[in-house]
Protein backbone atom coordinates (compact mmCIF):
# COMPACT_ATOMS: atom_id res chain seq x y z
CA UNK A 1 0.00 0.00 0.00
CA UNK A 2 1.24 3.54 -0.73
CA UNK A 3 -0.79 6.17 0.55
CA UNK A 4 -0.19 9.73 0.53
CA UNK A 5 1.56 11.91 2.85
CA UNK A 6 -0.46 13.52 5.21
CA UNK A 7 -0.27 16.74 6.31
CA UNK A 8 -2.06 17.45 9.56
CA UNK A 9 -4.19 16.02 11.93
CA UNK A 10 -7.90 16.23 12.63
CA UNK A 11 -9.60 14.67 15.48
CA UNK A 12 -13.20 15.78 15.51
CA UNK A 13 -12.81 19.33 16.41
CA UNK A 14 -9.27 19.12 17.27
CA UNK A 15 -6.76 19.92 14.18
CA UNK A 16 -2.94 19.41 15.18
CA UNK A 17 -0.36 20.77 12.30
CA UNK A 18 1.45 17.71 12.30
CA UNK A 19 0.35 14.38 12.25
CA UNK A 20 2.42 13.29 15.23
CA UNK A 21 1.54 12.32 18.49
CA UNK A 22 3.75 11.83 21.83
CA UNK A 23 2.90 8.38 23.19
CA UNK A 24 2.18 8.98 27.23
CA UNK A 25 4.87 6.84 29.19
CA UNK A 26 4.47 6.54 32.47
CA UNK A 27 7.88 8.91 34.74
CA UNK A 28 8.76 10.48 31.12
CA UNK A 29 5.62 12.38 29.76
CA UNK A 30 5.50 14.93 32.25
CA UNK A 31 4.50 18.90 32.00
CA UNK A 32 8.30 19.84 31.47
CA UNK A 33 9.33 17.05 28.91
CA UNK A 34 6.06 17.70 27.01
CA UNK A 35 7.17 21.43 26.89
CA UNK A 36 10.43 20.63 25.93
CA UNK A 37 9.63 18.16 22.77
CA UNK A 38 6.91 20.94 21.94
CA UNK A 39 9.98 23.46 21.27
CA UNK A 40 11.37 21.16 18.95
CA UNK A 41 7.85 20.97 16.76
CA UNK A 42 4.04 20.75 16.18
CA UNK A 43 2.29 17.50 17.19
CA UNK A 44 -0.09 16.53 20.30
CA UNK A 45 1.58 16.17 23.72
CA UNK A 46 -0.13 13.54 25.52
CA UNK A 47 0.60 13.08 29.76
CA UNK A 48 1.08 10.50 31.43
CA UNK A 49 -2.00 8.05 31.94
CA UNK A 50 -3.86 9.07 34.50
CA UNK A 51 -6.55 6.72 36.20
CA UNK A 52 -10.16 7.94 36.16
CA UNK A 53 -11.08 6.63 39.89
CA UNK A 54 -7.88 8.72 41.08
CA UNK A 55 -9.88 11.56 39.26
CA UNK A 56 -13.05 11.40 40.56
CA UNK A 57 -11.77 10.24 44.15
CA UNK A 58 -9.23 13.65 43.80
CA UNK A 59 -6.74 11.53 45.07
CA UNK A 60 -3.60 13.59 45.73
CA UNK A 61 -0.90 11.52 43.81
CA UNK A 62 -3.19 11.37 40.62
CA UNK A 63 -3.90 15.50 40.73
CA UNK A 64 -0.04 16.36 41.10
CA UNK A 65 0.55 14.33 38.16
CA UNK A 66 -2.06 16.42 36.12
CA UNK A 67 -0.11 19.13 35.45
CA UNK A 68 0.16 21.73 32.46
CA UNK A 69 3.02 23.73 31.44
CA UNK A 70 1.73 27.36 30.88
CA UNK A 71 2.81 27.59 27.20
CA UNK A 72 0.51 24.21 27.04
CA UNK A 73 -2.39 25.34 24.81
CA UNK A 74 -3.62 22.01 23.75
CA UNK A 75 -4.18 20.14 26.97
CA UNK A 76 -3.90 16.37 26.23
CA UNK A 77 -4.43 13.51 28.73
CA UNK A 78 -4.75 9.88 28.29
CA UNK A 79 -7.23 8.16 31.14
CA UNK A 80 -7.12 5.05 32.28
CA UNK A 81 -10.15 2.76 33.34
CA UNK A 82 -11.85 -0.38 33.94
CA UNK A 83 -15.36 1.04 34.69
CA UNK A 84 -17.71 3.11 32.47
CA UNK A 85 -19.09 5.11 35.63
CA UNK A 86 -15.84 6.21 36.58
CA UNK A 87 -14.26 6.88 33.07
CA UNK A 88 -17.43 9.16 32.44
CA UNK A 89 -16.93 10.87 35.42
CA UNK A 90 -13.31 11.76 35.19
CA UNK A 91 -13.49 12.75 31.24
CA UNK A 92 -16.79 15.23 32.88
CA UNK A 93 -14.36 17.05 35.26
CA UNK A 94 -11.31 16.75 32.99
CA UNK A 95 -13.19 18.79 30.34
CA UNK A 96 -15.59 20.99 32.97
CA UNK A 97 -11.91 21.93 35.13
CA UNK A 98 -9.16 21.42 33.54
CA UNK A 99 -9.54 22.62 30.17
CA UNK A 100 -8.59 19.56 28.31
CA UNK A 101 -9.14 19.81 24.65
CA UNK A 102 -8.48 15.93 23.78
CA UNK A 103 -8.98 12.59 25.92
CA UNK A 104 -6.90 9.36 25.12
CA UNK A 105 -8.35 6.05 27.24
CA UNK A 106 -5.49 3.31 27.27
CA UNK A 107 -6.30 -0.10 25.94
CA UNK A 108 -3.20 -0.90 25.65
CA UNK A 109 -0.58 -0.81 28.84
CA UNK A 110 0.88 -4.28 29.08
CA UNK A 111 2.27 -4.18 32.92
CA UNK A 112 1.15 -6.78 34.75
CA UNK A 113 -0.50 -4.67 37.33
CA UNK A 114 -2.94 -2.99 35.16
CA UNK A 115 -3.59 -6.36 32.88
CA UNK A 116 -4.50 -8.31 36.35
CA UNK A 117 -7.50 -6.24 36.97
CA UNK A 118 -8.69 -6.62 33.46
CA UNK A 119 -7.11 -3.46 32.25
CA UNK A 120 -5.18 -1.99 29.86
CA UNK A 121 -4.43 -4.23 26.82
CA UNK A 122 -6.28 -7.19 28.56
CA UNK A 123 -9.65 -4.80 27.83
CA UNK A 124 -11.02 -5.34 24.60
CA UNK A 125 -11.25 -9.17 25.09
CA UNK A 126 -14.35 -7.87 26.61
CA UNK A 127 -16.49 -6.34 24.10
CA UNK A 128 -19.52 -5.21 25.38
CA UNK A 129 -16.94 -3.24 28.93
CA UNK A 130 -15.03 -1.58 25.95
CA UNK A 131 -17.95 -0.73 24.24
CA UNK A 132 -19.84 0.95 27.56
CA UNK A 133 -16.61 2.91 28.58
CA UNK A 134 -15.71 4.75 25.29
CA UNK A 135 -19.49 5.43 24.81
CA UNK A 136 -19.41 6.73 28.68
CA UNK A 137 -16.34 9.12 27.87
CA UNK A 138 -17.61 10.09 24.41
CA UNK A 139 -20.32 10.97 26.13
CA UNK A 140 -19.76 13.31 28.83
CA UNK A 141 -16.77 14.74 26.64
CA UNK A 142 -19.45 15.72 23.82
CA UNK A 143 -20.96 18.76 25.37
CA UNK A 144 -17.53 20.30 25.52
CA UNK A 145 -16.81 19.51 22.33
CA UNK A 146 -13.58 17.62 23.15
CA UNK A 147 -12.24 14.37 20.86
CA UNK A 148 -12.03 10.96 22.69
CA UNK A 149 -9.74 8.87 20.93
CA UNK A 150 -8.47 5.14 21.97
CA UNK A 151 -5.29 3.51 22.13
CA UNK A 152 -4.76 -0.61 22.14
CA UNK A 153 -2.52 -2.93 20.97
CA UNK A 154 -3.06 -6.28 18.49
CA UNK A 155 -4.86 -8.11 21.31
CA UNK A 156 -3.19 -10.26 24.07
CA UNK A 157 -1.36 -12.71 22.34
CA UNK A 158 -1.46 -14.03 18.77
CA UNK A 159 -4.74 -16.51 19.85
CA UNK A 160 -6.50 -13.85 21.27
CA UNK A 161 -6.38 -10.69 18.92
CA UNK A 162 -8.56 -8.05 19.69
CA UNK A 163 -7.38 -4.69 17.05
CA UNK A 164 -10.06 -5.01 14.30
CA UNK A 165 -13.58 -5.57 16.50
CA UNK A 166 -11.41 -2.79 19.06
CA UNK A 167 -11.27 -0.70 15.96
CA UNK A 168 -15.03 -1.42 15.06
CA UNK A 169 -16.47 -0.63 18.69
CA UNK A 170 -14.71 2.43 18.75
CA UNK A 171 -16.03 3.90 15.54
CA UNK A 172 -19.39 2.88 16.52
CA UNK A 173 -18.92 4.52 20.05
CA UNK A 174 -18.16 8.20 18.36
CA UNK A 175 -14.19 8.03 19.04
CA UNK A 176 -12.60 10.27 16.83
CA UNK A 177 -9.34 7.47 15.93
CA UNK A 178 -7.76 4.68 17.43
CA UNK A 179 -4.35 4.25 17.66
CA UNK A 180 -2.75 0.89 17.86
CA UNK A 181 0.48 -0.64 18.85
CA UNK A 182 1.37 -3.22 16.55
CA UNK A 183 2.74 -5.56 19.01
CA UNK A 184 0.43 -7.86 21.54
CA UNK A 185 0.40 -7.66 25.35
CA UNK A 186 2.57 -10.72 25.42
CA UNK A 187 4.87 -8.94 23.44
CA UNK A 188 5.16 -5.71 25.67
CA UNK A 189 7.93 -4.24 23.65
CA UNK A 190 10.19 -6.96 22.40
CA UNK A 191 10.51 -8.39 19.06
CA UNK A 192 9.37 -6.55 15.59
CA UNK A 193 5.71 -4.18 15.63
CA UNK A 194 3.39 -5.41 13.08
CA UNK A 195 2.79 -2.79 10.46
CA UNK A 196 0.48 -4.99 8.51
CA UNK A 197 -1.81 -5.07 11.25
CA UNK A 198 -2.07 -1.53 11.24
CA UNK A 199 -2.96 -1.46 7.47
CA UNK A 200 -5.56 -3.78 7.95
CA UNK A 201 -7.06 -1.74 10.97
CA UNK A 202 -6.73 1.35 8.33
CA UNK A 203 -8.77 -0.70 6.13
CA UNK A 204 -11.29 -1.91 8.00
CA UNK A 205 -12.66 1.57 10.32
CA UNK A 206 -13.41 4.56 8.51
CA UNK A 207 -11.92 7.04 11.45
CA UNK A 208 -8.31 7.43 11.52
CA UNK A 209 -5.87 5.30 12.81
CA UNK A 210 -2.57 6.30 14.11
CA UNK A 211 0.59 3.79 14.09
CA UNK A 212 2.73 2.95 16.90
CA UNK A 213 5.59 1.08 17.29
CA UNK A 214 9.54 0.97 16.05
CA UNK A 215 9.53 4.56 14.65
CA UNK A 216 13.03 5.38 15.79
CA UNK A 217 13.65 7.84 13.31
CA UNK A 218 11.12 10.14 10.98
CA UNK A 219 11.97 7.84 7.80
CA UNK A 220 10.17 4.77 9.41
CA UNK A 221 7.23 7.75 10.70
CA UNK A 222 6.91 8.52 6.84
CA UNK A 223 7.63 4.66 5.64
CA UNK A 224 4.70 4.04 7.96
CA UNK A 225 2.14 5.95 6.81
CA UNK A 226 3.15 5.20 2.89
CA UNK A 227 2.96 1.55 3.94
CA UNK A 228 -0.12 1.41 6.18
CA UNK A 229 -2.57 4.10 5.13
CA UNK A 230 -2.02 4.98 8.43
CA UNK A 231 -3.31 9.32 9.03
CA UNK A 232 -0.35 9.70 12.17
CA UNK A 233 2.37 8.27 13.93
CA UNK A 234 2.25 7.96 17.86
CA UNK A 235 5.88 8.02 19.06
CA UNK A 236 7.26 6.57 22.35
CA UNK A 237 10.58 4.86 22.37
CA UNK A 238 12.18 6.96 19.84
CA UNK A 239 12.29 9.87 21.41
CA UNK A 240 14.04 9.57 24.67
CA UNK A 241 16.73 11.00 24.87
CA UNK A 242 16.29 12.73 21.21
CA UNK A 243 12.86 15.21 21.96
CA UNK A 244 14.43 16.89 18.60
CA UNK A 245 13.03 13.77 16.46
CA UNK A 246 10.01 15.53 17.05
CA UNK A 247 11.66 18.55 14.60
CA UNK A 248 12.85 15.70 12.05
CA UNK A 249 8.76 14.30 12.36
CA UNK A 250 6.93 17.99 11.75
CA UNK A 251 10.01 18.32 8.84
CA UNK A 252 9.41 14.73 6.88
CA UNK A 253 5.45 15.64 7.29
CA UNK A 254 6.07 19.08 5.44
CA UNK A 255 8.16 17.30 2.64
CA UNK A 256 11.52 18.20 3.82
CA UNK A 257 13.63 14.91 4.20
CA UNK A 258 16.24 15.68 7.48
CA UNK A 259 18.05 13.79 10.05
CA UNK A 260 19.28 15.91 13.48
CA UNK A 261 22.70 15.16 14.47
CA UNK A 262 23.32 17.40 17.26
CA UNK A 263 27.09 17.37 18.15
CA UNK A 264 27.44 16.39 22.20
CA UNK A 265 27.72 20.10 23.00
CA UNK A 266 24.14 20.68 21.50
CA UNK A 267 22.78 17.22 23.41
CA UNK A 268 24.22 18.82 26.48
CA UNK A 269 22.89 21.89 25.84
CA UNK A 270 19.39 20.50 25.18
CA UNK A 271 19.84 17.90 28.47
CA UNK A 272 20.25 21.43 30.38
CA UNK A 273 17.14 22.58 29.46
CA UNK A 274 15.34 19.15 30.27
CA UNK A 275 16.57 19.61 33.55
CA UNK A 276 15.82 23.36 33.94
CA UNK A 277 12.48 22.56 32.68
CA UNK A 278 11.81 19.57 35.17
CA UNK A 279 13.12 21.92 38.10
CA UNK A 280 10.62 24.65 37.18
CA UNK A 281 8.02 22.44 37.25
CA UNK A 282 8.81 20.00 40.43
CA UNK A 283 11.83 22.38 42.46
CA UNK A 284 15.14 21.43 41.98
CA UNK A 285 16.02 18.69 43.80
CA UNK A 286 13.36 16.61 42.50
CA UNK A 287 13.37 17.91 39.40
CA UNK A 288 17.32 17.10 39.01
CA UNK A 289 16.57 13.84 40.58
CA UNK A 290 14.20 13.19 37.83
CA UNK A 291 16.03 14.27 35.05
CA UNK A 292 18.76 11.20 36.40
CA UNK A 293 16.88 8.31 34.52
CA UNK A 294 17.45 10.45 30.81
CA UNK A 295 20.98 10.85 31.33
CA UNK A 296 21.85 7.24 29.35
CA UNK A 297 19.47 7.97 26.89
CA UNK A 298 20.91 11.08 25.83
CA UNK A 299 24.61 9.95 26.01
CA UNK A 300 23.33 6.65 23.94
CA UNK A 301 26.31 6.17 21.29
CA UNK A 302 28.82 9.11 22.74
CA UNK A 303 32.14 8.22 24.11
CA UNK A 304 31.45 9.46 27.14
CA UNK A 305 32.69 7.82 30.25
CA UNK A 306 31.73 5.96 32.72
CA UNK A 307 32.85 7.69 36.05
CA UNK A 308 30.91 10.87 34.22
CA UNK A 309 27.95 9.47 33.22
CA UNK A 310 27.80 7.67 37.05
CA UNK A 311 28.46 11.05 38.20
CA UNK A 312 25.39 12.86 35.96
CA UNK A 313 23.48 9.45 37.03
CA UNK A 314 23.53 10.89 40.25
CA UNK A 315 22.96 14.79 39.88
CA UNK A 316 21.14 16.73 42.77
CA UNK A 317 21.06 20.35 41.79
CA UNK A 318 21.40 22.45 37.99
CA UNK A 319 24.96 23.78 39.69
CA UNK A 320 26.43 20.31 40.01
CA UNK A 321 24.71 19.32 37.02
CA UNK A 322 26.62 22.62 34.78
CA UNK A 323 29.97 21.68 36.04
CA UNK A 324 29.23 17.54 34.78
CA UNK A 325 28.21 18.97 31.41
CA UNK A 326 31.36 20.81 31.02
CA UNK A 327 33.29 18.12 31.33
CA UNK A 328 31.65 16.63 28.15
CA UNK A 329 33.56 16.99 24.57
CA UNK A 330 31.29 19.89 22.73
CA UNK A 331 32.57 18.58 19.80
CA UNK A 332 31.99 15.53 19.23
CA UNK A 333 30.30 14.58 16.48
CA UNK A 334 26.76 12.20 16.97
CA UNK A 335 26.92 8.76 16.70
CA UNK A 336 25.48 7.59 13.71
CA UNK A 337 25.44 3.95 15.02
CA UNK A 338 22.82 4.70 17.02
CA UNK A 339 20.40 5.96 15.03
CA UNK A 340 17.59 3.34 13.92
CA UNK A 341 18.16 1.50 16.72
CA UNK A 342 16.20 0.23 19.43
CA UNK A 343 15.63 2.87 22.53
CA UNK A 344 14.54 2.10 25.89
CA UNK A 345 13.02 -1.21 27.70
CA UNK A 346 12.79 -4.16 25.05
CA UNK A 347 12.65 -7.14 27.53
CA UNK A 348 11.47 -10.29 26.60
CA UNK A 349 7.53 -11.94 25.49
CA UNK A 350 6.06 -13.11 29.03
CA UNK A 351 2.64 -14.63 30.16
CA UNK A 352 0.06 -11.76 30.62
CA UNK A 353 -1.23 -11.79 34.00
CA UNK A 354 -5.55 -11.92 33.53
CA UNK A 355 -8.41 -11.65 36.01
CA UNK A 356 -9.67 -15.52 36.53
CA UNK A 357 -11.80 -16.57 33.81
CA UNK A 358 -11.18 -13.92 31.87
CA UNK A 359 -10.57 -15.56 28.48
CA UNK A 360 -13.86 -17.58 29.26
CA UNK A 361 -16.10 -14.83 27.42
CA UNK A 362 -15.03 -12.17 24.94
CA UNK A 363 -18.82 -10.30 24.76
CA UNK A 364 -18.94 -9.93 28.38
CA UNK A 365 -18.53 -6.28 30.90
CA UNK A 366 -15.75 -8.20 33.23
CA UNK A 367 -14.93 -9.70 36.06
CA UNK A 368 -15.16 -8.53 39.58
CA UNK A 369 -12.15 -6.32 39.53
CA UNK A 370 -11.86 -2.83 41.63
CA UNK A 371 -11.00 0.00 39.35
CA UNK A 372 -7.42 1.69 40.31
CA UNK A 373 -7.16 4.66 42.60
CA UNK A 374 -3.24 5.53 42.02
CA UNK A 375 -2.40 6.89 38.62
CA UNK A 376 1.37 6.49 38.24
CA UNK A 377 3.95 3.61 37.07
Amino acid sequence: MTATLPRELVLGSLRVDTPVVLAPMAGITNAAYRRLCREQGAGLYVCEMITSRGIVERDDTTLRMLVFDELEDVRSVQLYGTDPVYVGKAAEILCAEYGVAHIDLNFGCPVPKVTRKGGGGALPWKRRLLGDILEAAVRAAEPYDVPVTMKTRKGIDAGHLTYLDAGRIAQESGCAAIALHGRTVDQAYSGQADWEAIGALAAHVDIPVLGNGDIWEAADALRMVEQTGAAGVVVGRGCLGRPWLFRDLAAAFAGERVATLPTLGEVAAMMRRHAELLSLHMGEERGCKEFRKHVAWYLKGFAAGGELRNSLALVSSLAALDALLERLDPDEPFPVSALGTPRGRQGSPRRVVLPEGWLDDADGTGCAVEEDLHSGG
